[in-house]
């Protein structure tokens, strides 16, 4: 656009850029085919993308931070086209909000569900695959909640939107330790090792009087580690 062609207070191009009114439609068009796409991507990406947005919320923000600049920056487009797909990322959120709450099926199509991570002090490996979380994500969040081993672990779920909820079991198991490897300070006044016992380096099953060399009967891996245990006085405090 010519610097001569904006005028000041010129209402039609403030309103409507310069595309017609009818351009509006098109508008409506294009928002409900992007925020579409936006559900189907975020949903693909994984649960842990959403953190503690549910993933039609982190759709709208995403949508939102890509309204507001083209209204008010570029001159071709009109305020009201920025205002249209505003109101129509409200209705989608809304809509979307009354149909999941009306249907279960809809909410977990959109939403995904509850899936079980660690069942008994062993990580369901093909639940965190399907989740797209690692190893790692999963140990952070234990960590910060002062659990080291995953022998204290009774079950941990990862919600829908995110989140990880970790129960703890009534007393602590052997199991596999998940403190930084470099971090040998720790291991003398929190774990303790326990004789007879090995644990799968890859998903925590704990094995007692075997071979080392012997495949694990949960995911088939040959990496084996020494199984310790929490010392309960130190976990109560910590």
């Amino acid at each position: 656009m010519k610097k001569d062609e904006i005028q000041p207070w010129d209402w039609p191009r403030i309103l409507f850029g310069q595309a017609p009114p009818e351009f509006l439609i098109e508008v409506f068009l294009r928002t409900t085919l992007v925020f579409i796409a936006l559900l189907i991507v975020v949903r693909l990406m994984g649960k842990r993308m959403g953190g503690q947005l549910t993933i039609s919320e982190m759709a709208v923000m995403i949508t939102l931070g890509a309204i507001v600049s083209p209204a008010m920056q570029i001159p071709q487009l009109g305020l009201l086209m920025g205002i249209m797909i505003l109101v129509c990322a409200l209705i989608f959120q809304r809509g979307l909000n009354m149909a999941e709450f009306k249907s279960r099926k809809f909410e977990r199509a959109t939403q995904g569900r509850t899936e079980m991570v660690v069942k008994n002090g062993v990580i369901q490996l093909e639940q965190m695959g399907k989740s797209k979380v690692s190893r790692q994500q999963l140990f952070s969040a234990l960590r910060g909640k002062d659990v080291l081993n995953l022998g204290d672990v009774g079950r941990v779920y990862l919600e829908a939107c995110g989140m990880f909820s970790i129960y703890r079991r009534d007393e602590p198991q052997p199991g596999l330790q998940i403190f930084p490897p470099h971090d040998e300070a720790i291991a003398g006044f929190y774990q303790e090792p326990v004789n007879g016992a090995t644990v799968c380096a890859n998903c925590g099953k704990v094995i007692y009087d075997a071979s080392n060399e012997q495949s694990c009967k949960v995911c088939g891996s040959n990496d084996w580690l020494p199984a310790t245990i929490s010392i309960k006085s130190q976990l109560v405090t910590s």
